[in-house]
């Protein structure tokens, strides 16, 4: 990336002083209005970002990183969020952490907010939607920024991206259920269209291609209020549906807890796996079989990918997957409770 524009930038750019930028930057009523949108203008063209705590970090010898997250209701994207943060601090960096529930124009804002605040570096999980302006405001600041688990922008020459091999995982969770007997397999959950809804479907739609069988997608909300209302609807309209591949655990809890409802015995009447493996999938009844991505070990293999980037200046590879493995349990297996 190039390197970032100064001040003095600006200035030349803008005709003025440098003492004229630094009072429109600290909006002194001492510069006619004019002369100001006009200095305004020089930064938007030049993507000049004021940044506020640049010195005071340097002074304190302190790294600053944000880290944006889509979602950290979401047991699995807080898990990943403190493994960064943990492995940073172990560092000798600071974080700073944002939410954007799944809310584009908020992620936007907090990212433009943490770079005025002179953040190092950016690690991005994102929310999909209007992104291509967030980043070009990142790639004008000149920061290192890390797409983790999503793929929002497809300029990962710029913005590397990370995440794990999920259709590999939608796969071994489809023959897993075939191999124990199931005969109608469905896919629950997760929004149509996105990129990382296809990602996990893919690897189900493959297998059940493979081996003869009819796909049955019930998309939806990757939550759990979704999870329980599918396995009430399941049990209504689609009798015949025996097994499901859940988009994420939290769909999959969902159903546990919707069959529960109804008196429909997980493992021997009908058989859940989810995905992600967060801990509670070893602690609810029956124990959920699931697919797992070791988050917290990939949340510190992105803060050492940050590291080498900001203090070695390795820029990560454009894209990069991590293997998963299916961890299975009895809401799976056939014959248990």
């Amino acid at each position: 990336m190039s390197k970032r524009p100064t001040i003095l930038d600006v200035a030349d750019h803008a005709g003025v002083s440098k003492s004229t930028v630094s009072l429109v930057l600290q909006r002194s009523p001492l510069v006619k209005a004019e002369t100001a949108d006009l200095v305004r203008k020089s930064m938007a063209d030049l993507g000049y970002v004021y940044n506020r705590a640049a010195a005071q970090l340097r002074a304190g010898g302190v790294g600053l990183i944000g880290m944006v997250i889509n979602d950290l209701r979401n047991p699995f994207f807080t898990e990943f969020a403190t493994s960064v943060q943990m492995s940073l601090a172990a560092r000798g960096y600071a974080t700073i952490i944002s939410n954007t529930d799944e809310d584009d124009a908020l992620q936007a804002q907090v990212a433009g907010s943490m770079i005025e605040h002179g953040v190092s570096g950016l690690v991005i999980s994102p929310a999909y939607g209007e992104t291509e302006a967030m980043f070009d405001r990142i790639a004008r600041a000149g920061l290192p920024c890390l797409q983790m688990l999503r793929c929002a922008d497809p300029r990962t020459d710029l913005f590397p991206f990370a995440s794990f091999d999920y259709a590999t995982g939608g796969a071994e969770a489809t023959q897993h259920l075939l191999d124990t007997g199931a005969e109608n397999i469905a896919f629950v959950g997760g929004v149509e269209g996105l990129p990382i809804t296809q990602e996990r479907l893919s690897g189900y739609l493959s297998t059940l291609a493979a081996a003869g069988r009819k796909p049955f997608i019930l998309p939806g909300r990757a939550a759990r209020g979704f999870g329980r209302e599918a396995a009430l609807q399941l049990t209504r309209d689609h009798p015949k549906i025996d097994a499901a591949v859940c988009f994420n655990d939290l769909v999959a809890l969902g159903m546990l807890s919707g069959f529960a409802e109804i008196g429909r015995k997980v493992g021997p009447e009908f058989q859940v796996v989810g995905f992600d493996d967060i801990e509670e999938c070893a602690q609810v009844y029956p124990q959920l079989s699931s697919v797992s991505c070791d988050i917290a070990s990939f949340g510190d293999f992105s803060a050492n990918l940050m590291l080498n980037w900001l203090e070695n200046g390795r820029k990560p590879p454009s894209e990069y997957y991590t293997d998963v493995h299916l961890v299975t349990r009895a809401s799976s297996q056939r014959g248990q409770i």
